[in-house]
């Protein structure tokens, strides 16, 4: 039969990452083009350790249905976390533990976007979430980024000329997908043009705590005193992607919208997940742990960002970030991007053609992803040898 699908979903495509994620099945792939963790980034002994006693001991509590907001000791452990950051007021805030940090996100356009409302986003930014706004059929706007993130000015210009805006979506820390980090300075800008406009701020932090270099930033988060910034987190990053476990700090109105949302979307994420995760926040030496990862992909970053500088040819723009998963890369101008990209799957190395994160796809790109937490080092070396011999001819 003929399926009449919503409007909703008819301009919804595949990730091209995902899609591009299934030639690297293929023998001798070198994939840079996965945002996965180290596979010696998981705490697997831990993990198995606190699961074997919850199951032995605790098996009703990590096995029943729950609470939508959250394990209460979670909760407790995360809002106290993010306090010492200053992410977290409790006289002003509330906290609900989400499906991953891209739900916090996807619910957070849901209580507010109503059809033909704009979303504004980095430009280029997570493909996930640009997605998951277009499921709203919202008018969805990106603005460029320069080193220091989005560019103030013309978010403002923006903001001035596109209807109704309602939320900026932001990734300060290490965006995915250019690396960057949002200056100090910029997230002040960014967070008065909030307040001066009326709109809220979706900072997305998945990558805050894998900072390799450099001195932390205070998040927008930590400007907030007007209840704009709606905070979201996960521990996919630096504990495990499949727990699906993430979290979302906002003024409570905020919060008691995302749960009615929440309730009719999947009743509660998992809650033998959150049990693990609280174990290891409060049991386990977790800034240890994240030192650990903070060590690996420095190394990582090092090999690779060492092999771009031996093989990449000087026209070819890189970011060096200071943390996150990845670097992105930029060809000369009339460079034929996404017949570069063909060429290297041909030849066994896949990364991501930039068009993939801009609001509009059929836009043209110049610039591709690639990330280094998940290859082997071996292969980090010659992914990028191999690389640089197609981008010199």
């Amino acid at each position: 039969m003929e399926y009449r699908f919503s409007d909703k979903v008819l301009s919804l495509q595949p990730s091209a990452i995902r899609e591009i994620l299934k030639m690297t099945s293929q023998p001798g792939m070198i994939s840079f083009s996965a945002g996965n963790p180290a596979p010696d980034a998981f705490p697997v002994e831990q993990i198995r350790a606190i699961t074997a006693d919850i199951l032995d001991k605790d098996p009703v509590a990590a096995l029943q249905y729950s609470i939508t907001e959250g394990y209460t000791p979670l909760r407790d452990a995360v809002k106290a976390r993010l306090a010492g950051k200053n992410c977290f007021d409790p006289d002003r805030d509330d906290l609900i533990i989400t499906s991953g940090g891209q739900q916090a996100s996807e619910l957070s356009c849901k209580i507010f976007l109503n059809e033909g409302d704009t979303l504004i986003a980095e430009e280029p930014s997570f493909i996930g979430c640009l997605n998951a706004f277009r499921s709203y059929n919202a008018n969805l706007v990106g603005v460029e980024m320069d080193d220091e993130g989005m560019n103030a000015a013309k978010l403002e210009e923006t903001v001035r000329t596109q209807p109704n805006v309602k939320l900026v979506y932001l990734i300060p820390n290490f965006q995915n997908p250019s690396g960057r980090c949002m200056s100090a300075k910029r997230r002040k800008e960014i967070y008065d043009l909030a307040c001066k406009y009326d709109f809220c701020i979706i900072e997305d932090d998945p990558y805050g705590e894998l900072r390799f270099a450099g001195e932390p930033i205070p998040s927008i988060k930590s400007l907030d005193t007007e209840g704009r910034v709606i905070y979201a987190g996960s521990f996919s990053k630096v504990i495990s992607p499949g727990m699906r476990v993430g979290f979302v700090a906002a003024d409570p109105k905020i919060i008691a919208k995302i749960t009615v949302c929440k309730q009719v979307s999947d009743v509660h994420s998992n809650i033998l997940a959150q049990m693990i995760c609280h174990r290891l926040l409060t049991e386990y030496d977790f800034e240890a742990h994240l030192e650990h990862l903070r060590e690996i992909y420095r190394r990582k970053y090092s090999i690779m960002a060492k092999a771009i500088e031996d093989n990449f040819p000087p026209e070819v723009e890189v970011t060096h970030p200071e943390g996150g998963l990845f670097i992105w890369c930029t060809l000369p101008e009339g460079s034929d991007m996404l017949a570069f990209v063909k060429r290297a799957i041909e030849h066994k190395v896949a990364v991501v053609p930039g068009t993939a994160f801009l609001e509009d796809e059929s836009k043209s790109s110049r610039s591709f992803r690639m990330n280094f937490s998940t290859p082997t080092d071996e292969q980090l070396v010659k992914g990028c040898e191999i690389l640089g011999k197609l981008l010199s001819e």
